[in-house]
């Protein structure tokens, strides 16, 4: 394994005091007065039941050191980079001719939603698949989240969360790979290859139909909408209307709420499981196990909070660094799509941009449809010259 003297191993060991710290909170957690008629519904968020339901297993049922143990398996190591401390997972490939890959994870997840993709993408061979495939895979927190913290300044945005992970695959002995991530992963991605395109072999990014409600906020409004799909995407944005509230929070004043997250393990729970059941497809649900190990690394590590100094920075920078034009060789898929999701989404051209939509998975495509997303990963790199 490549090896720079600024990087040393890691290994997740929480103490066990933070561990019964937890159980204790989670046992003298006080719920709010129930409002008649609205216990059941997601029309307030989170319903309180399904909530307490979550936190009962998370107090009683879930088996955290289990999970430790298994993502301890994983070989992790910690840098500094820029004053800042930065986590990351480095899976060789077994195949010397295996390519570099950086993948980034996005909010509300960690490392862990690529996981299960990992093995595949490392050692296709021993997953049935064609071993060109192979990957090695670098899995960075982002800065500030889960062991990338506690945050070391302000000022972590887009780009220079960039070029950290430039110099992360720098000192790991890549002089180029290739890219992705989905939502602020995408972000990120689209960032590395657009300062460092002569580095990025290709860069592909993934999404999903939830971004159809940003139409019009985020993403432009494309022309020539029917009538008929002017009025889908007005539905997809009221309904964003109802979901996007952590997102003002987080980009506008997101102090207070930062010190519940810090202090209270059903908020951070809750703020958690909250969007891993709206955003995913409801025909693939996020494991409630992953759910947990989620929410327990927010919570062992006190990084809640980073997800708002992140939105913030992004909301107040000059130049967010969204979307703008790179010459290294660019990819997306599309999941939980339809004719108007692939139509306001998807190139706008019929320039040889590789591009491919499906019906299943969502905005957890890694988590919810992993061999989809990993097929998508190996189509793509095998239209680039190598």
């Amino acid at each position: 394994m490549f090896m720079c003297a600024d990087i040393s191993p890691f290994r997740i060991e929480i103490p066990q005091a933070d561990l019964d710290d937890l159980h204790g909170r989670l046992a003298r957690t006080r719920s709010p007065h129930p409002v008649p008629g609205a216990g059941s519904e997601w029309d307030h968020g989170i319903p309180s039941a399904y909530l307490h339901d979550l936190a009962d297993y998370w107090a009683n049922g879930f088996d955290w050191r289990a999970h430790e143990a298994r993502l301890n398996s994983f070989d992790q190591f910690l840098t500094e980079i820029d004053g800042q401390t930065i986590h990351f997972l480095h899976l060789r490939s077994p195949e010397p001719n295996a390519t570099p890959l950086l993948l980034n994870h996005s909010y509300p997840t960690s490392f862990v939603e690529f996981l299960e993709a990992s093995g595949p993408l490392t050692d296709p061979r021993a997953h049935g698949g064609d071993p060109a495939d192979a990957f090695h895979v670098v899995i960075p927190s982002l800065p500030g989240f889960v062991f990338s913290s506690p945050l070391s300044a302000r000022g972590w945005n887009l780009e220079r969360t960039a070029l950290a992970f430039g110099e992360l695959m720098t000192r790991l002995g890549y002089e180029r790979f290739g890219v992705e991530g989905g939502d602020l992963g995408a972000g990120v991605t689209g960032r590395v290859a657009t300062l460092m395109p002569d580095r990025v072999i290709g860069a592909h990014t993934h999404g999903d139909r939830l971004q159809l409600g940003m139409v019009g906020e985020d993403l432009p409004m494309p022309e020539g909408l029917s009538e008929e799909e002017r009025a889908g995407v007005e539905a997809a944005q009221r309904r964003w209307s109802q979901m996007k509230g952590y997102k003002v929070l987080h980009s506008t004043a997101p102090n207070a709420l930062s010190a519940g997250l810090t202090d209270s393990p059903i908020l951070q729970l809750a703020w958690i499981a909250e969007k891993f059941a709206q955003w995913a497809n409801p025909a693939t649900p996020i494991s409630r196990e992953n759910v947990l190990i989620t929410a327990s690394l927010y919570w062992f590590t006190r990084t809640g909070p980073a997800a708002g100094d992140f939105y913030w920075e992004l909301a107040h920078a000059d130049n967010p660094g969204w979307g703008d034009a790179s010459a290294a060789p660019m990819a997306s898929s599309l999941f939980y799509s339809d004719p108007l999701v692939r139509k306001v989404l998807g190139p706008a051209d019929d320039s040889p941009v590789f591009f491919r939509e499906h019906p299943e998975g969502g905005h957890f495509s890694a988590f919810e449809v992993p061999d989809l997303f990993i097929e998508d990963i190996r189509a793509f790199f095998r239209t680039l010259p190598t």
